[in-house]
């Protein structure tokens, strides 16, 4: 019944007359209100589908906007693959065997260009399913700006030393965050997205074997699934969330306090530092965190897009025109 639905939503689209994207050089929440009105409900029915089948991609996706606008700027370089004239980021440190989701923004690139061809950028979806796939998954929803264009290139490097890894300590995570002007509460906000996903051994291994800040049991939990030695299991995964993987709510940081957090640099926001009591507010108020993780994603969307001239508006998002 729900592909029913989007499937008439998308021929009702067809039929209306569409303009020409907006030469506003600046991002707004109606950007394509007139230009393609059916946008919204066409990314969201593919989401949908999309998480209906395989929860887990909505992190995915949450992630893949994260490391997009990490390097950059929001331009959707990180969708980009490998030409003969540049590495791109999908095989990055931070990225390769785990960046996913990729197939799931090329059928949304293909329903809208069903519904206005040429009109609506990859680094646009992309904005969009992320704030579609917390909304599905329980989270809060908010008004996504757009009118950002597509990079027509991308870099491996870049990326290795723009995304922060896992065993970032907390000034260095907060250094990175700041140069991109994002605060430290914004940091702890976003660091909330893990509240859903999964990381990889590899990620973790270190923070469960060699850490004193872990709870024991937990960490005796996770050793069961993430071998001792490096290149055993590198891939085997594990929850960030131990109790609600698929649920986008605050139990993120109530793990932390109980000292679960997956990750070194989870685990490092709640560590004795700065940044323990925003932890211990979020932990204890659902609705502030809400409301300060949508503040933080629409300002990490802000970073760097490229607008009016720049950039070009991909056919097909893995590849330039």
């Amino acid at each position: 019944m729900a592909s029913f639905w989007c499937s008439l939503m998308i021929s009702v689209a067809l039929l209306v007359l569409l303009t020409s994207g907006s030469a506003n050089a600046t991002l707004s929440t109606n950007f394509y209100s007139t230009s393609c009105p059916k946008l919204f409900d066409t990314v969201k029915c593919t989401v949908e589908s999309a998480i209906s089948k395989e929860a887990r991609m909505g992190a995915s996706l949450l992630r893949l906007f994260f490391h997009d606008c990490f390097v950059n700027g929001c331009d959707g370089s990180i969708l980009l693959d490998d030409t003969s004239s540049f590495t791109g980021e999908k095989s990055a440190n931070p990225n390769r065997n785990s960046a996913r989701g990729f197939e799931v923004i090329d059928k949304i690139k293909s329903a809208v260009e069903q519904v206005c061809p040429g009109v609506v950028s990859c680094a646009d979806i992309l904005t969009i399913a992320a704030r579609d796939s917390v909304q599905i998954l329980g989270g809060p929803s908010w008004d996504v700006k757009l009118g950002r264009r597509d990079a027509r290139t991308a870099s491996r490097s870049a990326a290795n030393n723009g995304i922060p890894p896992p065993t970032s300590n907390l000034n260095q995570l907060i250094s990175r965050f700041n140069a991109l002007g994002l605060s430290t509460k914004d940091l702890v906000a976003l660091s909330g997205g893990h509240t859903i996903g999964q990381a990889r051994c590899t990620n973790f291994r270190a923070h469960i074997y060699k850490e004193t800040n872990i709870e024991s049991s937990f960490a005796r939990t996770r050793q069961s699934s993430c071998p001792r030695s490096t290149g055993s299991g590198d891939n085997n995964l594990a929850p960030l969330d131990l109790l609600t993987p698929t649920s986008f709510d605050n139990h993120y940081f109530k793990n932390l306090i109980e000292k679960k957090g997956l990750l070194h640099s989870d685990q490092q926001l709640f560590n004795g530092g700065s940044t323990d009591s925003i932890v211990r507010g979020y932990s204890a108020n659902p609705s502030s965190f809400y409301s300060d993780f949508v503040t933080a994603m629409i300002k990490m969307g802000d970073i760097s897009p490229l607008t009016g001239s720049k950039g070009e508006i991909r056919k097909n998002c893995r590849r330039v025109n």
